[in-house]
């Protein structure tokens, strides 16, 4: 019998094994009961929302301190990607040990039975890099979900506050307080990244916190270069008296200038980047539809 295949049932039976101590643990109270409130798990991908149900049989481990730090990082991202009230960094880590178990060992399982009944198709060499590959990439898929998540939220906010700025600095010169300009413009933009941000910062100076430290949680929350310094030109002109219609004009000035650089540098990059792809696909097309009836002619006389 082929070594591929005992592999193959290994695996599903390391998957099974998995499976049962789940639903032991279900069993015995360390998962959460069905009966609680619902969590809004919107933008989570679904692969992690089948198994965070999972996650609190791994709390021990997940909790421990040798994830620590790795915990920390992760609460900061989870943050600046507006997630932090859909996963915690716990259920995070527990996600990068049951995703190559949950989904890694199925997969090994499989390529290891189709190499089994089809060896031609699936020659050894592939079939043992796959195996090899796949679970430690999946392990790492967490971690780059919510990267990407903080990268997508970036580029939001990015992209609406200049618009956001012109629109305060109008509302402001015009007569407005500061605090009514922002539940104006957060009321009357349709919600995204910006917009939350703004909305979280705005409903704690509403509780009682001081507007410094609203803005200052608001910069280390988003991590956000841009609102940063939007946040720290505020809190200077709260110090020192300037006035904010003032501070959020050149602010908003400076956001576009910015905006059009980063444009400039991508119309830049866009030549470089097209190269590969015109390397690749145009140029071996144009070759087979210049040369093709050529050499098809050639191909022809010779045989």
């Amino acid at each position: 019998m082929d070594p591929l295949l005992y592999t193959a049932m290994a695996a599903w039976a390391a998957f099974a094994a998995g499976a049962a101590w789940c639903a032991a643990s279900a069993a015995q109270g360390m998962l959460p009961a069905d009966g609680g409130a619902p969590r809004d798990l919107a933008g989570v991908p679904l692969s992690f929302r089948i198994l965070l149900p999972l996650a609190p049989a791994l709390r021990g481990l997940s909790g421990s301190g040798f994830f620590a730090r790795a915990r920390e990082r992760i609460d900061g991202d989870l943050a600046a990607a507006g997630l932090d009230g859909k996963i915690d960094s716990r259920e995070a880590v527990a996600l990068a040990f049951l995703c190559p178990v949950a989904l890694g060992i199925p997969f090994c399982g499989l390529v290891a039975l189709a190499r089994t009944i089809v060896p031609d198709a699936v020659p050894r060499s592939v079939a043992i890099a796959l195996c090899a590959l796949v679970p430690p990439l999946l392990a790492l898929s967490p971690r780059q979900w919510i990267k990407s998540a903080v990268k997508r939220r970036h580029l939001s906010i990015t992209k609406a506050l200049p618009f956001v700025l012109d629109l305060l600095t109008l509302s402001v010169e015009a007569g407005m307080d500061f605090m009514a300009a922002l539940q104006r413009s957060c009321a009357v933009r349709k919600r995204d990244a910006l917009n939350e941000e703004l909305s979280r910062m705005s409903r704690e100076i509403l509780v009682g916190t001081p507007r410094r430290k609203a803005l200052r949680n608001m910069a280390q929350r988003a991590r956000h270069p841009d609102l940063k310094a939007v946040a720290t030109a505020l809190i200077q002109s709260d110090e020192l008296g300037v006035s904010i219609g003032a501070i959020l004009r050149i602010q908003a000035a400076q956001m576009r200038e910015r905006r059009f650089e980063r444009a400039e540098k991508l119309a830049n990059e866009a030549p470089v980047k097209m190269l590969g792809p015109l390397m690749l696909c145009i140029f071996p097309a144009v070759f087979l539809i210049l040369l093709g009836p050529v050499m098809a002619k050639a191909a022809h006389g010779l045989f």
